[in-house]
C-alpha cells in the first residue's frame, strides 16, 4: 500500500525530537503503520507515524549505557538477555557500569583507571565474543577478568578479556587501600618482626617471622605463586589453555 502523493508530500520532511533528545525525520512514508525515520547520524528504522510522533522510536546507536554503550543493530536484545539463563546483558551492563558509572560505590573504586576497549561499547560485538568464550564449571559463579592473562591491562578487550571462575578470580585479590604501606602478604607485629600469611580460601595459613619486611615478602612470593600453580592444575580440564599457561607463568610483585 503506497501513500496518496499529498499524504506523503505532507508527511515526508517532518521532524520530532525523541525521548532519547535525537532529531528524528520521517523520510518516507507509505501509511500510517509503515513509514521510514532518519535519525541525525544517518541511521535509519522502519516504524509508525504513531510511535514517531510521539518520539518513542529508539536509536541502537544511541549511547544509553553510561554515556558510552549502545546496543547496535544485531541478533541480541537487551531485554532478552537481563534473564539469568541468558546474563549476556548482565555482564556487559557490569562492565560498563565498573569502568564508567559515576556513582562512588566502594566495589568498583579499583576499576576508575579502567576502559572498555570501543569495540565493546557496542553490545552485538560483545555477545558475539561471549557466544565463544563463555563456559561453566559446576557449582562456580564465573567472573569476567580483563588482568590475569596480561598482568595490570586496565583495559576490557577481546584479546584480554577471559572468563574465569570466583574461586581462581579471588586468588587475585589485593586489597590496597586495607595494608598500607608494607608489600603484599606482609604485616608487622608490635615487637618489629613483620610476619607473612597466605590466603587459601577461608583459611589463612602462616609463613613465618622476618626481621625485614622484604624476607617476609619472598616467603610470601614463593608460596602464593606454588600455590596459584596447585589451583591452575586443579581447574586445568576445566579452563581455556590460555588462562592455565597464564596461571603457571603469574609472578607475584611486592607492589600488587
Amino acid at each position: 500500500m503506497v501513500a496518496k502523493k499529498g499524504l506523503k508530500d505532507e508527511k515526508v520532511g517532518v521532524k520530532v525530537v525523541s525521548t532519547e533528545g535525537y532529531t528524528m525525520e520521517c523520510v518516507d512514508y507509505n501509511s500510517y503503520t509503515d513509514i521510514t525515520v532518519r535519525f541525525e547520524d544517518g541511521h535509519e528504522v522502519k516504524s509508525t507515524w504513531h510511535n514517531f510522533t510521539k518520539g518513542s522510536i529508539k536509536n541502537v546507536y544511541h549511547k544509553s549505557v553510561y554515556g558510552v554503550g549502545y546496543i547496535g543493530e544485531g541478533d541480541y536484545s537487551s531485554k532478552g538477555y537481563r534473564t539469568p539463563k541468558f546474563p549476556m546483558y548482565r555482564s556487559w551492563i557490569s562492565m560498563m557500569r565498573r569502568c564508567y558509572s559515576d556513582t562512588d560505590n566502594p566495589r568498583d573504586r579499583a576499576y576508575k583507571q579502567c576502559s572498555v576497549n570501543s569495540i565493546w561499547h557496542n553490545f552485538q560485538n560483545f555477545c558475539l565474543w561471549y557466544e565463544y568464550n563463555y563456559y561453566e564449571i559446576e557449582g562456580e559463579t564465573m567472573c569476567l577478568d580483563k588482568d590475569i592473562l596480561v598482568k595490570g591491562n586496565k583495559t576490557y578487550a577481546p584479546k584480554t578479556a577471559v572468563f574465569v571462575p570466583e574461586s581462581i578470580n579471588k586468588l587475585f585479590l589485593t586489597r590496597k587501600d586495607k595494608r598500607g604501606h608494607l608489600p603484599i602478604g606482609v604485616y608487622e607485629r608490635p615487637n618489629g618482626k613483620f610476619g607473612a600469611y597466605l590466603s587459601k580460601g577461608d583459611k589463612r595459613v602462616h609463613l613465618g617471622y622476618f626481621g625485614i619486611p622484604h624476607e617476609a615478602f619472598l616467603a610470601y612470593k614463593e608460596a602464593k605463586e606454588q600455590h596459584i600453580k596447585e589451583v591452575a592444575e586443579k581447574y586445568k580440564h576445566h579452563i581455556p589453555i590460555k588462562l592455565y599457561d597464564a596461571l603457571l607463568r603469574y609472578e607475584v610483585e611486592m607492589d600488587d
